[in-house]
């Protein structure tokens, strides 16, 4: 049976499909655009908005993961979010599938950000995090009330280098890259650790294929490592051969920023990420599955031989 991938076309997916045709899973990947797939894997054409499109997808299943990712926009995900999840239950439900579901942290409390634990209550403080929190509780529903197999994989934010996704990028490499001088935004100097997609893909497909994994909440593989901004930016900066002086972006900033680009004035009921320590701890999954996570110096070097950079 199936491993099927719901919204293929993302990150995540791409990493998960990976390591699941490495554990030697069928994969179905589920989309509205065509993928280019690799030998052990299938494309399905879908629509998750539609109800009878995603029960089609499912068909055939042993294991569905959403991994879908919205367009940040808080109308999108007001709209397309919480239905999403009720089909997608529903028809996991119906046909006898497990569901794994890629989750982030927006729908907890931002007062138990160091350590962010599977224990942290959920308790939004933002918009996106109310949206989230509904989401979560359809899900959790599901497995309490309605007899759905099914497990939460949760990530930090993620770090990466691919356009749109993130920070780091447009705010350190890509300045870096110019000669200029990194940014960061609010505070440089208080925790801030990433999950790394390698980690996350691998991390999902080893709990969407052990038994025991599901009826949990499980924080992905993340380095424990109190890393702060402005460590990253020195990483970054010394692979780069760029200085390592950098400069701060306030919120005030980021939300005049807001007033004309679209994707910093949804990030700026984000920015308490930034202005408190935030530190994802993964110890459950680390030492359940004996798994080290890759380090903050790793990912930067990789990283960047991605782009050419040895």
């Amino acid at each position: 049976m199936k491993h099927t991938i719901l919204g293929a076309g993302g990150p995540i997916a791409r990493h998960l499909a990976k390591e699941l045709i490495a554990l030697q899973k069928e994969v179905r990947l589920v989309s509205r655009n065509p993928i280019n797939i690799a030998a052990g894997e299938e494309w399905h054409k879908a629509d998750l908005s539609n109800r009878e499109e995603v029960f089609a997808a499912l068909e055939g299943s042993e294991v569905a993961y959403l991994t879908i990712g919205f367009p940040y926009k808080l109308a999108i995900w007001q709209e397309y979010w919480p239905p999403l999840m009720k089909n997608v239950t529903d028809a996991c439900i119906l046909l006898g599938v497990k569901l794994v579901f890629f989750d982030n942290i927006y729908a907890l409390s931002k007062k138990h950000l160091d350590p962010i634990t599977e224990n942290a209550p959920i308790i939004p403080c933002s918009k996106k995090g109310v949206i989230r929190a509904e989401v979560v509780k359809i899900f959790l529903e599901a497995i309490e009330k309605k007899g759905l197999t099914g497990l939460i994989a949760r990530s930090a934010d993620f770090i990466t280098l691919d356009e749109n996704k993130g920070l780091v990028k447009p705010l350190v490499y890509d300045r870096l890259k110019k000669g200029k001088k990194a940014q960061w935004i609010c505070n440089a100097n208080v925790v801030h650790n990433f999950s790394y997609l390698p980690d996350l893909g691998k991390g999902t497909a080893i709990l969407g294929t052990t038994p025991e994994a599901f009826q949990q909440i499980w924080n992905l593989p993340t380095d424990k490592s109190r890393i702060t901004g402005a460590d990253w930016i020195k990483l970054f900066a010394h692979r780069m051969h760029q200085q390592q002086a950098y400069s701060i972006l306030p919120g005030t900033m980021i939300k005049l920023i807001g007033l004309f680009v679209p994707v910093m004035h949804e990030m700026g009921e984000m920015l308490y990420q930034y202005s408190n320590d935030y530190f994802f701890d993964s110890s459950k999954f680390n030492q359940h599955f004996a798994y080290t996570p890759s380090t903050p110096t790793e990912i930067v070097n990789e990283l960047l031989a991605d782009v050419g950079i040895n």
